[in-house]
């Protein structure tokens, strides 16, 4: 039966084509969040797909597949493929057929039973000699209420091997249920003030406290782990603070760089009672431990030789945390991976604007972190007023003829270095920088001696890898006070900088096809503010820097975000633009906004 006004076409491949110009389809947009995966979503048609880490995902927050099913049969203008349905059920079953439940403790060491409701599992499993490594078949004995079947088809798993067995489950498509209670930290009590040391008031958003209950519920078994997911400029950070708060225990918070640790120690100061004293930074510059605890990625994948220990690992284990945060969990290195399978007893969570990967490890995410508990469009905050209007431009530009020789014959990975450092770039940067002399300006790239030649060009300030830590945080507060309105930043001012009154980005080259350093540079300038955004991205025709350029923007086409392609003539070709500049009503509380 066809019912033509349904925006909704599902189909056999499970990929869901939403018409958005249908009735009913902002609805349908609503209803489909918990469970598929938004692909594109280009001007008419939004691609959503059903995948099984995105079902699991809904399994573990309450959402059956009958629900799913209801939600493709009610907005569905096209009967359902039956094999779409036949696969929801099914995959969906798999959530919930293996579970992680206490065991007896023995000779004072921790162990865990992993039950199977299912014989045909069990089997499974027992023939699979990688994942039989951490697992023991022994009848359960536990106090738990199981099946028949759970108490025969049953293994052993040692405390410290939670997450790895999570990990393995999980690559052969055997999600596991993690249903032994959480372990309570050392308290620490302190609130969230209702004004900022500054006097300006502050509050929790709404969408704030959905995405903190939906990780940490009724504090009952099975709840207080898991990722959430906000755009940038959404306040994550808060986010943060207020589970926090509500958790009232020690913290340990893992981000990615002294900038970073620093903010999140401001932030704490400024909009919470905790104390000076009460926080400390765990970095390469400051080795403190205090009940509320911040630390870098790299100062705990730090090791004195390749084949050694990492000696700062041992952080995890000093204090009885309670919660564990980590920040811009997409950027979790391999290592700390190991670390975080130990840690399957303590509450956590993983905050980021986006799981994209582009190593294709978001299932460690999901075994070892905690499937995602909550995500909201960018498209609907920027519609609400939460964070910027943004405008992505494109510039085409041509290479000089002396180049064009050079990148004709170079070799594939010298040639995206050389399209990369086009000269002309520098040209066009000016004449922006020029043109949009009112903007809060941050020119971002790749290349350091390209970064170089523009700081010096633009009499700008220039942060790389190698400032030393102390100066990047003058720079950036000089940003954002307005003593300086240029910036000349590399890749270490893609993550958790809180840069507010930035309104315009100008990207003069990235890392090959990251679609993940895309999201991360436009939401340096999504901060709320009253003016339109603007992202520019500067692309050298018929290169290899066009195909990487496109894929970097797929994960922006997929929240909504279309490019305009401006072909570089002359110093006119954006004066259109600057002319263009539209100034857009916003909420009273955007002045008050958080890291991301």
């Amino acid at each position: 039966m066809i019912k033509s006004d349904n925006p909704l076409i599902v189909q056999s491949d499970r990929t869901l084509l939403l018409d958005v110009h249908a009735p009913r389809a902002e609805s349908c947009r609503r209803a489909l969040v918990p469970f598929a995966e938004l692909e594109r979503s280009p001007e008419h048609l939004h691609t959503y797909r059903l995948t099984p880490l995105s079902l699991w995902n809904a399994s573990s927050a309450g959402f059956s597949s009958e629900r799913a099913v209801a939600v493709l049969e009610e907005f569905s203008r096209y009967d359902i493929p039956q094999s779409v349905v036949m696969w929801v059920h099914e995959t969906a079953k798999r959530f919930g057929m293996l579970r992680l439940i206490p065991a007896p403790r023995k000779d004072d060491e921790e162990f865990l039973y992993l039950v199977c409701n299912a014989q045909t599992v069990y089997k499974e499993i027992l023939s699979n000699p990688i994942v039989c490594k951490q697992l023991v078949p022994q009848e359960c004995e536990s106090d738990e209420s199981i099946t028949d079947t759970e108490k025969k088809c049953c293994f052993l798993v040692r405390l410290v091997d939670r997450g790895t067995i999570k990990q393995n489950l999980l690559k052969i498509g055997w999600p596991v249920k993690d249903d032994v209670p959480l372990a309570d930290g050392e308290p620490l009590a302190f609130s969230l003030r209702s004004s900022t040391l500054s006097g300006r008031e502050f509050s929790v958003r709404s969408y704030q406290q959905e995405a903190a209950h939906a990780l940490i519920g009724d504090r009952g078994p099975g709840t207080g782990f898991g990722t959430i997911v906000l755009p940038c400029g959404a306040g994550k950070t808060i986010v943060g603070m207020y589970i926090m708060a509500q958790l009232q225990t020690n913290t340990l918070i893992v981000t990615t760089n002294i900038s970073a640790v620093h903010q999140w120690i401001e932030e704490l100061i400024d909009k919470t009672t905790l104390t000076s004293d009460q926080i400390a930074e765990y970095t390469g510059e400051s080795k403190t431990i205090t009940p509320v605890t911040i630390a870098t990625y790299q100062i705990l994948t730090w090791r004195p030789d390749k084949t050694g220990p990492y000696p700062h690992f041992s952080l995890f284990r000093k204090k009885q945390w309670g919660l564990v945060i980590y920040d811009e969990v997409h950027m979790l290195p391999a290592p700390v991976f190991r670390v975080a399978a130990e840690l399957q007893a303590v509450r956590r969570v993983g905050l980021t604007a986006t799981l994209v990967r582009e190593d294709g490890c978001e299932g460690h995410v999901f075994s070892l972190v905690g499937p995602k508990r909550y995500d909201v469009p960018w498209k609907e905050l920027e519609h609400a007023g939460w964070i910027a209007s943004a405008e992505c431009v494109e510039v085409r530009l041509d290479m000089d003829a002396a180049h064009a020789i050079e990148y004709a014959v170079a070799a594939p990975r010298q040639k995206h270095k050389l399209a990369s450092e086009n000269l002309v770039k520098e040209k066009i940067v000016c004449e922006l920088v020029s043109k949009f002399s009112d903007e809060k300006i941050l020119v971002i790239g790749q290349y350091l001696s390209q970064l170089q030649r523009l700081a010096t060009l633009l009499n700008a300030p220039i942060i790389t890898g190698k400032t030393p830590n102390s100066e990047r945080d003058v720079l950036y507060q000089r940003f954002r006070t307005g003593a300086i309105n240029v910036l000349v930043v590399s890749k270490v001012a893609n993550f958790a900088i809180d840069l507010p009154d930035a309104s315009m980005a100008i990207q003069v080259s990235g890392t090959f096809g990251s679609r993940q350093e895309e999201a991360q540079r436009l939401g340096r300038i999504l901060r709320p503010k009253e003016r339109t955004s603007r992202f520019f991205t500067l692309i050298t025709r018929n290169t290899v820097e066009e195909d990487f350029g496109s894929n970097r923007q797929k994960f922006l086409a997929e929240q909504g975000y279309s490019y305009r392609i401006i072909r570089y003539a002359n110093e006119h070709s954006f004066d259109e633009l600057a002319a263009s500049s539209e100034i857009l009503p916003c909420k009273t509380a955007m002045a008050e906004d958080a890291p991301a």
